[in-house]
């Protein structure tokens, strides 16, 4: 959904690029790939991509501190979602200077760069080290069993969509872009896109996330619990806004490394 958000929000010259770096077999669409960094994180040769998908911060800590929490587990400093979104914008950055530059493989660092935005927006992913961002929490959703993390993951847009929307992914989808057209959001635009340096930018990302996780994601949950309409209904909002804020971060980030925006490099020279 956040790539989906984002080409909307495209330029012409971001528009072209994503479109030139994409396979011809998904017709331009960046959503339908969307996916691919989670279908191989697993494999081999991108094993080391693992580690790039979360943020493990200290139990009970609510803030974000990048020297502190950007490590992978045997300490490699940089490898997080917030490194590695760095790490990608800056490798996009080079598409302009021309496809000569076989240093990066650009298609998977566009990949990479947009699974990962909507990876840092989801509270979850910025969560507490012991319980692996929610992840052994286990409970039931409903009548089903889940575990905190996937509540966040998938379970709340599942539900809404199969309570409001008719299952229909896309009316969601129009609701929440409505939401900062003209709606509740739209005074928020400009906040969302404001980014002087990738750095500082990610920094603020991972930051609103892990506040998030605490203030509504492990709020008054414990293993074992049957979470339902409470919880649906008060954390359905927040998690609609932190998509809409992926979405519209995601295509300030490649309108400005791909040309189309007049203002400064989110890279630093």
């Amino acid at each position: 959904m956040t790539c989906k958000i984002a080409q909307d929000l495209l330029g012409p010259e971001a528009k072209h690029a994503v479109q030139m770096l994409l396979p011809e077999n998904v017709n331009g669409d960046l959503s339908a790939l969307s996916v691919w960094p989670d279908q191989v994180r697993h494999w081999y040769k991108y094993r080391w991509t693992s580690p790039l998908h979360f943020i493990d911060t200290p139990d009970q800590a609510c803030n974000f501190n990048y020297q502190r929490d950007c490590h992978d587990p045997h300490g490699v400093k940089g490898m997080c979602v917030a490194g590695a979104i760095q790490n990608f914008t800056n490798q996009l950055s080079h598409y302009r200077h021309g496809t000569s530059d076989r240093r990066y493989n650009m298609t998977e660092a566009l990949l990479f760069l947009a699974h990962f935005m909507g990876d840092i927006h989801q509270p979850l992913h910025v969560g507490f080290t012991s319980d692996e961002g929610g992840n052994t929490i286990d409970l039931r959703w409903f009548r089903h069993k889940s575990n905190l993390h996937h509540v966040w993951d998938r379970e709340i847009i599942l539900t809404a969509a199969a309570d409001y929307y008719g299952k229909d992914i896309d009316l969601l989808q129009e609701d929440i872009k409505g939401n900062f057209t003209d709606g509740i959001w739209s005074g928020d635009l400009a906040s969302w896109r404001e980014c002087s340096d990738i750095f500082s930018c990610v920094n603020k990302y991972a930051a609103e996330s892990i506040n998030m996780a605490c203030k509504w994601g492990y709020k008054d949950v414990k293993s074992g619990d049957t979470l339902s309409d409470d919880y649906f209904n008060s954390r359905l909002p927040i998690v609609m806004k932190r998509i809409a804020q992926g979405g519209v971060r995601l295509a300030m980030i490649l309108n400005r490394v791909f040309g189309d925006s007049k203002e400064d490099s989110l890279i630093a020279t």
